[in-house]
């Protein structure tokens, strides 16, 4: 009586006896999977639960796209291929798309038996398998492409690379993919910089086990471990001294560890670790720390400070509000967009903006900018609520705010704040210090979030830093407020339209 075998081993039989190796120094050879990625396989397929998503998170140069390629020539005419199915892999770019292609082309091309049933299509970037109707396409969030397929298998390829929470290429490939009983989406991907980004959180949530159809593999080098060390590169490399270079890596840790410009890079595409490589004013892990939620309390025995960063009428609007009490900075933040064209700003920004005003971690006010009588009204409503020593305000559009206070006939304990290394260089030199020591909550407000993970700094020769809107990645407002409201070095002044705060 022969051994029965399981699904998974199905597959890397299937795998091991089709495909060949389509670059590299093994190329043209029969692949003989490494146990590493056979316990992969096992654990997509042979899931009890039956696996929906599968993430697969290690450093590059282990190959990663060429394992996909297998397994979706395995949903294409293989084991697993269904008659007449559509299969699909997605990526941020163009080159990026093609890259999956290209190396499902090459397999095909090597493999008198794939060759003879499958029909590449160069152009479009699809395969096609005639006798059983299953077609591959390969899709790019740049490209003028028509998403409105229902895949039965998905590759999402280096969805590390999407900036943000929210990837509408994503969306709609998952989406289709919910017309079918069972289908299998792989993402496949180094890790993206930050918290924020659409991978961190799809790999946070499937890290807790809550869903027992999501199985998730991630080869990381702990942050606290040696980045230089072979041990360490190793435990983000499984394929470290076999098909990946070793010598080559050893030459990248070196570069590394003697030029400390390279170091984020290093650590996010070798090691595998989620580290930012644009080197934000404040680390994600600093920021992390001070996540705790301030003590409404706090806001009504002790004097409150703000900072209002207005923008543009057309984009976000920031209010941060800072209470200290015991040594520990108790910090709020408020956001405002103008309610008209709120999902096309989500779609440019790449930030569900949408969502948040649903959850009420923004306000949206009508029409197709921002309202400043909201802004004003709700500066008034807080200035009645609690004991405001003064709100520091970038001068930008600060005439439109003040007409419309004067209309409701308030007078606020303004603090025209410059942006330039004079005055920002202190401010941001005040919050740095006490996000290093831990004395800030934050409450972990996903749009502050955003502008901390964003927020980049430029230097002077002398060492005074202001925050870079242009060089920033995203919005970063909310910072921008935050440190012109914990800048305590402020004096009051009599001014003759009302009380001025001047630094």
């Amino acid at each position: 009586m022969g051994v029965i075998k399981t699904r998974a081993a199905r597959n890397i039989a299937w795998i091991e006896k089709h495909c060949h190796i389509p670059e590299g120094k093994f190329v043209g050879q029969r692949v003989k999977l490494r146990p590493w990625q056979k316990r992969e396989i096992i654990k997509i397929y042979d899931n009890p639960k039956v696996t929906r998503t599968a993430i697969l998170s290690f450093a590059r140069k282990n190959a990663k796209t060429t394992l996909a390629a297998f397994l979706l020539l395995l949903h294409l005419v293989g084991k697993e291929a269904q008659p007449n199915s559509q299969l699909v892999s997605t990526a941020t770019c163009r080159d990026q798309a093609a890259l999956l292609f290209a190396l499902a082309a090459k397999v095909v091309r090597m493999s008198p038996e794939l060759v003879e049933h499958i029909v590449i299509r160069e152009t479009s970037k699809q395969l096609f398998c005639p006798g059983l109707g299953t077609m591959y396409k390969a899709l790019s969030a740049d490209a003028s492409t028509n998403y409105g397929a229902s895949p039965v298998f998905a590759v999402h390829d280096e969805l590390g690379q999407v900036v943000g929470p929210r990837s509408d290429l994503y969306a709609a490939v998952e989406t289709g993919c919910g017309a079918h009983d069972n289908p299998l989406s792989l993402i496949i991907s180094t890790q993206a910089p930050t918290d924020g980004d659409l991978l961190s959180i799809l790999i946070d949530d499937a890290l807790k086990g809550k869903d027992p159809r999501i199985t998730v593999s991630l080869y990381t080098a702990p942050i606290g471990d040696d980045p230089f060390l072979v041990s360490t590169i190793k435990k983000a490399n499984p394929a470290y001294g076999d098909f990946l270079n070793a010598k080559e890596l050893k030459k990248l840790a070196r570069d590394a560890e003697r030029m400390p410009s390279l170091e984020a890079a290093y650590r996010n595409l070798n090691l595998n670790q989620r580290v930012n490589t644009t080197n934000p004013f404040v680390a994600q892990a600093v920021w992390n720390a001070c996540g705790d939620v301030p003590d409404d309390a706090v806001f009504h025995e002790s004097t409150v400070r703000m900072g209002l960063d207005l923008s543009s009428r057309h984009d976000l609007t920031a209010l941060a509000y800072d209470a200290e009490q015991d040594g520990i900075h108790h910090v709020r933040a408020e956001f405002f967009v103008p309610l008209e064209g709120i999902r096309e700003r989500s779609a440019r920004d790449r930030v569900p903006y949408d969502l948040w005003h649903q959850q009420g971690f923004l306000t949206a006010t009508p029409g197709a900018s921002v309202d400043y009588e909201v802004v004003a009204k709700r500066l008034i409503a807080l200035c009645d609520k609690y004991d405001v020593s003064g709100i520091a305000f970038d001068r930008w559009r600060i005439d439109v705010l003040e007409a419309e206070l004067k209309k409701l006939g308030a007078e606020l304990p303004l603090i025209p704040h410059g942006q330039g290394f004079k005055d920002m260089s202190p401010a941001l030199d005040i919050l740095e210090g006490e996000l290093l020591s831990g004395r800030v909550r934050h409450g972990n407000n996903p749009v502050l979030d955003m502008c901390a993970a964003n927020s980049i700094v430029d230097a002077d020769p002398a060492g005074n830093r202001k925050l870079n809107k242009m060089k920033s990645t995203g919005r970063i407002d909310g910072m921008v407020s935050l440190a012109m409201c914990m800048n305590q070095q402020i004096e009051v002044v009599e001014y003759a339209s009302g009380r001025l705060i001047t630094l």
